[in-house]
């Protein structure tokens, strides 16, 4: 049972909060002002205080006060025998839980003292899911959105429900799927991924049911479809707005029956699949438009989940950048690396159209390119300068990534000092780079103005 702090120069406040408290079997200690109260809780296992507003030596507010700024987060009610609108507010903006005024009855207090503790509860299951999901699938973020998903993941995940995950590329669908998975009953069953974008129309069918021996020409094996390799685990079908109209009907049977007929075969097969579904497109304009069943439409969507895209939570970005900057580094072998506070707040303020995705692929050129230690602004504005130049896609190029990387980085700078005459001045300036390090560049690449 938790454990309930009163803060009290009147011995008679003390002795009734504590005789209420206990009957409902809280563990209470009691002490006559703000100082003791200060020294109980740096001593420890405190989870609630009751705190009077006003004390001798130092008094409710100034309590409060001084537990903020040493780090101490546990709720906190005050209780006054001067209530006031204006008071209270006052300790709501200090971050007090509740007012309760004095005398105290016994159930304001209780109801009081169960939210507070409730309320501790909630965040430290919230804090506990968003580590294991972060540490386990870079699901990484505390900004409101990534709350609510998870409080959904954690929701959702325990039950049989389909899912459908709506949210643009690069956004993170496949690992809320993943997160689904993993902390469902299915947990120890295979997870199976479909990119249904991916496989060719006359293929799919097979891809999804299987197929007997001489099904079709080339057909020279049995081969079992998705379904049966995600017997008794979890099924996601990825993009599934690209499934054609005609194989939609199949599915919908599959889903709706539990059995899948292999491609040339005569008998079902039944399935015990938890199917997960993901789409970047309009799934309801489709149905309008007669692209995609409306019957299938709800099947699938039993619960929708919506990733974030990522402009939506940029404050998340200095977490995740700082994820992917050690992955990036170890999986390469790199040096240590670390993003300066400029470097940082210019990842911050990008709007990211390709999402999470964008950001790693962007650590990982900054990562290998940055000659130094150090990633500072110059690099962050070069290489975003790297992805939206052309305004149009990056050529496919061969080589490894570093050889990559360097041949994009010397075109963009040959480019760019091209368009503005081989000024350096205004191509720093357009690559939102130091002359400087401009210069810098030009050395390392042995880029060299043309004669004449």
């Amino acid at each position: 049972m938790s454990t309930i702090l009163v803060a009290d120069d009147e011995r008679n406040i003390r002795r009734s909060l504590q005789t209420t408290f206990s009957l409902e079997g809280y563990t209470v200690e009691t002490v006559s002002d703000g100082e003791q109260a200060v020294a109980v809780v740096e001593r420890g296992g405190i989870d609630l205080l009751f705190l009077d507003w006003q004390m001798p030596n130092l008094d409710g507010l100034s309590t409060l006060k001084k537990l903020r700024e040493a780090g101490h987060e546990l709720p906190v009610v005050f209780l006054s025998a001067y209530g006031t609108i204006k008071r209270a507010v006052e300790a709501m903006r200090l971050g007090a839980f509740d007012f309760v005024e004095k005398p105290p009855h016994a159930e304001r207090l209780l109801t009081a003292a169960k939210n507070a503790l409730r309320q501790v509860a909630l965040v430290e299951e919230n804090l506990e899911l968003r580590g294991e999901v972060a540490e386990r699938y870079d699901m990484i973020g505390d900004s409101p959105p990534m709350v609510e998903l998870y409080e959904q993941i954690r929701r959702t995940a325990p039950t049989q429900a389909r899912v459908l995950i709506l949210g643009e590329n690069g956004s993170g669908k496949e690992l809320i799927a993943r997160a689904l998975h993993t902390h469902s009953p299915r947990a120890n069953g295979p997870f199976v991924r479909v990119n249904c974008a991916a496989v060719p129309h006359d293929l799919f069918e097979s891809e999804l049911f299987g197929h007997e021996k001489g099904a079709f020409t080339g057909a020279t094996a049995r081969r079992r479809g998705k379904f049966v390799r995600a017997d008794g685990g979890t099924l996601f079908l990825d993009e599934v707005g690209e499934i054609s109209l005609g194989l939609q009907a199949k599915l919908l049977r599959a889903l709706e029956s539990g059995e899948i007929e292999p491609v040339g075969s005569e008998r079902d097969i039944r399935v015990d699949v938890r199917v997960l579904a993901a789409t970047n497109c309009d799934l309801d304009k489709a149905v309008a438009n007669g692209e995609f069943r409306q019957d299938l439409y709800y099947r699938l969507q039993v619960v929708t989940l919506t990733a974030p895209p990522l402009r939506d939570r940029l404050g998340d970005v200095p977490a995740l950048a700082n994820r992917f900057l050690k992955q990036v580094v170890a999986e390469n072998n790199l040096p240590a690396r670390r993003l300066s506070d400029k470097a940082m707040r210019r990842l911050a303020g990008h709007a990211y159209p390709g999402n999470v995705r964008e950001l790693r692929n962007l650590i990982e050129r900054l990562a290998i390119l940055t000659p130094g230690e150090t990633i500072d602004l110059d690099d962050v504005s070069a290489q975003l300068a790297v992805a939206t130049t052309a305004g149009g896609p990056v050529p496919v190029l061969r080589g490894t990534l570093r050889e990559t990387m360097t041949t994009i980085e010397r075109g963009l700078l040959v480019q760019t000092l091209e368009r503005h005459g081989w000024k350096m001045s205004e191509t720093a300036r357009a690559l939102g780079l130091e002359r400087s390090h401009l210069y810098k560049k030009l050395k390392t690449h042995a880029i060299e103005k043309p004669d004449g």
